[in-house]
């Protein structure tokens, strides 16, 4: 019969045993948690750099490098509206620097027009046909700029073709047609027309080769920079997409392969082939 000494021994050892076992327990939770959490931290960054490599533009405030656009870009938590829109609300915001502040579009859009837009630019016309049955109130803001002259004798300044982004963005009014652009300036892509709205057509939003969105700097933030994608491109559904292009995909191309000037944080750089917008006419039916 084991001695009391033995019995307290063997007690220990067992004890001794179990605070072991648990103790591997614990290491073993730990090291699955900071797995996940790794993997989670990991997914988290491909999003958001996603978000972040075309958020932009939207409005005359500090970007993640233009903003194609580029914020991140969080969805749209505005009501959603039954389109064709027949009521917009534009809300007005400082104007960019050194960029005339645009008129607020009218309220009421002529939902029932068909558009098309011709953006004329230094390197061909690029047509565009305008959703209006589907993102009335961009599309109404769309033509008041054209309308009015606002991107005359501006440039395109941001193009990227690459890392599943292909797209030209255009639009900022403080990318002068005569300046030489660059991608270390902490303005570029970030002007707008002196207002923004909501967001639009956003349900199952894809952005296929032809498309035309609106680049962004958040939720609801809409402005006058577009993009141009000229191949199929991966986002998420963040960029309210406006138009189709019909003709001068080409164009688009062609600056892509011609390279970039500089390189911005976020992917892309300035076209080393300079686009110019001379003007953008609407034909209405």
């Amino acid at each position: 019969m084991p001695s009391s000494k033995e019995r307290a021994r063997k007690r220990a050892r067992e004890h001794y045993q179990r605070q072991q076992r648990a103790r591997q327990e614990r290491l073993r939770r730990i090291r699955q948690w900071a797995l996940g959490g790794t993997i989670v931290i990991l997914v988290g960054c491909l999003a958001l750099g996603l978000s972040l490599a075309f958020v932009g533009g939207g409005k005359p405030k500090a970007s993640a490098s233009a903003k194609a656009s580029a914020t991140p870009s969080a969805t749209s938590t505005a009501a959603a509206v039954t389109e064709p829109a027949h009521h917009c609300t534009y809300t007005s915001q400082a104007a960019a620097a050194g960029a005339a502040k645009a008129s607020l579009p009218a309220s009421t859009p002529d939902w029932n027009a068909t558009y098309t837009a011709t953006v004329n630019t230094n390197r061909g016309p690029i047509v565009i046909k305008l959703a209006n049955s589907k993102a009335t109130c961009t599309v109404n803001s769309f033509v008041h700029l054209a309308e009015t002259g606002f991107w005359g004798n501006t440039q395109c300044h941001r193009v990227s073709d690459r890392s599943g982004l292909y797209m030209l963005q255009c639009g900022d009014p403080t990318a002068k047609a005569s300046e030489a652009l660059s991608c270390s300036s902490a303005t570029l892509g970030t002007g707008g027309p002196g207002y923004e709205f909501n967001d639009e057509n956003l349900t199952g939003a894809t952005y296929p080769a032809g498309t035309v969105a609106m680049a962004n700097s958040g939720a609801n933030t809409n402005g006058s920079q577009f993009f141009l994608v000229f191949a199929n491109t991966s986002l998420p559904a963040s960029y309210t997409p406006f138009g189709t292009i019909t003709t001068g995909l080409d164009i688009l191309q062609n600056v892509a392969k011609a390279g970039t000037s500089c390189t911005m944080s976020a992917g892309g750089g300035v076209p080393k082939e300079k686009v110019i917008i001379n003007s953008v006419s609407i034909k209405k039916a």
